[in-house]
């Protein structure tokens, strides 16, 4: 532990103390947050972690049992939405993690195991390059025969996880970076490709581009663009995270788009926050402010722009999972419920419990896998326990999450994401997600991002439009 002042915290944004003092410890928190119902233990709690933020402003020092509760945290802000008073703890939390990263010195293996996985994650070349290696490791059946021998059991718990967790892999091709809206144009919109989203499930990117030029967008996909930041910001590596947003911002400056959309739930609640997180930059905080206020999930732009593709009928009864970062951390919820039920012949499910985090949370699922493992599964047999086909949601770390879990559990489940439902609708094709438990033969999940190349933007939209794609 550093010791380079008394107390917790240094002078660089501890947590607010007048965001402190609005927490009235009402407990209305207390159901709503995982830890605390897991464990039921009060410093598990917002209001327990609010509490030893303030002893840390009054001199407390940053001690091992006060960054033990505060990594505990999923950073779900499950919280955020059942508080009557408004606290911010979203804010709190993010200021409290900075402020433990610059200040406490872990033990050797936690601080190589947040290395390696932020060597990875916040890069898609990174990832990208394992998809190779990973299709293989699919395809040859080895997965499969080293769970039978129980091999797997027997490797470190972070690899463990991040084998459970990879999703099959579907083909990959590079989008077009730019695509005409289909018909009238009525919005000129840039898309993040994200890093996991991009590398592990680019079915979704695919369908996303897809559908907004069904509605009329043209979509510009810049080059080049790299992390948003969510991982590092959301850990309290906050340079990191400066730095990542910078690039992202003056990425999608460059392209001169009306709107910023996203469609992964985590990276799009982080780029919200970029007017916090770079508040202090001279040169960026104007601007961060502008992208906050043109960034959207794609769920929200759709609902504003309003529907001019035709949706065709899907027989489907789905499960609708909020992704935290969506429901509770950006307020969108009822928006992906409203195209969703707006589908013909779609019947759409409520799933008990449905506020609770489902484990994922970003990178919580590596570095606390037990604890991540029994919401997973919790949050997975209430999904089961609906009697839908399909799981819907918004976020690749929630899709890998319950899929594992699902596979855990023997529970034959579909996974699918919100745009790739939109996607078949509009193309009139069949729903065609991620089963969460594959066939004997392994064979990889036919998702409904299948590209082929055509000679030009403008063919590759035509073909779209006309199911072609």
């Amino acid at each position: 532990m550093s010791d380079r002042r008394p107390g917790a915290f240094d002078d660089h944004h501890p947590p607010q103390l007048e965001l402190v003092k609005d927490c009235v410890h009402c407990g209305f928190c207390l159901p709503s947050c995982p830890t605390y119902v897991l464990w039921g233990e009060e410093m598990d709690s917002p209001r327990g972690r609010i509490h030893l933020m303030k002893t840390g402003l009054e001199g407390e020092p940053l001690s091992a049992s006060m960054v033990g509760h505060f990594d505990a945290c999923l950073g779900c802000m499950a919280c955020v939405t059942a508080c009557p008073s408004g606290v911010r703890y979203g804010t709190l939390i993010a200021d409290t993690r900075a402020q433990v990263e610059r200040r406490y010195e872990r033990c050797r293996r936690e601080r190589l195991l947040r290395e390696v996985i932020f060597w990875l994650f916040p890069y898609p070349r990174r990832l990208r390059a394992l998809r190779g290696p990973l299709a293989l490791y699919q395809r040859s059946g080895l997965d499969r025969w080293l769970r039978r021998t129980g091999l797997l059991n027997r490797l470190p718990p972070m690899l463990r996880v991040m084998e459970s967790l990879v999703p099959t892999l579907t083909r990959r091709q590079p989008l077009p970076e730019r695509i005409p809206a289909s018909g009238r144009c009525r919005a000129v919109v840039g898309m993040l490709t994200g890093c996991v989203q991009d590398a592990l499930f680019p079915e979704v990117n695919a369908a996303t581009a897809r559908v907004l030029s069904a509605e009329g967008c043209d979509v510009v996909i810049p080059r080049g663009q790299g992390c948003c930041g969510a991982l590092s910001q959301h850990t309290g590596r906050e340079d990191e995270a400066i730095s990542f947003a910078r690039a992202l911002i003056k990425r999608f400056e460059a392209a001169g788009v009306d709107h910023v959309v996203v469609n992964a739930a985590g990276c799009g609640s982080a780029m919200k926050e970029y007017a916090h997180l770079l508040r202090d930059d001279p040169d960026y905080a104007a601007r961060a402010q502008i992208f906050v206020e043109r960034t959207r999930d794609v769920s929200e732009l759709l609902v504003e722009l309003g529907p001019v593709a035709p949706r065709h009928p899907l027989d489907l009864a789905i499960a609708y999972h909020d992704a935290c970062h969506l429901g509770h951390a950006q307020g969108v919820r009822s928006q992906p419920r409203e195209l969703l039920r707006a589908i013909p012949g779609l019947t759409l499910v409520e799933i008990a419990e449905a506020d609770l985090c489902c484990g994922s949370a970003g990178i919580y699922n590596l570095l606390h896998p037990e604890p991540a493992t029994e919401l997973g599964d919790r949050k997975t047999r209430n999904v089961l326990a609906t009697g839908a086909s399909v799981l819907v949601t918004a976020n690749p770390g929630c899709l890998m999450q319950i899929a594992a879990s699902a596979r855990r559990l023997d529970g034959h489940l579909t996974l699918a994401h919100t745009v790739t439902v939109l996607d078949a609708s509009i193309r009139n094709v069949p729903l065609r997600g991620t089963p969460a438990v594959t066939d004997g033969e392994g064979a990889p999940a036919a998702g409904p991002g299948h590209w082929s190349v055509y000679s030009s933007p403008y063919q590759w939209a035509r073909r779209m439009v006309h199911h072609g794609a």
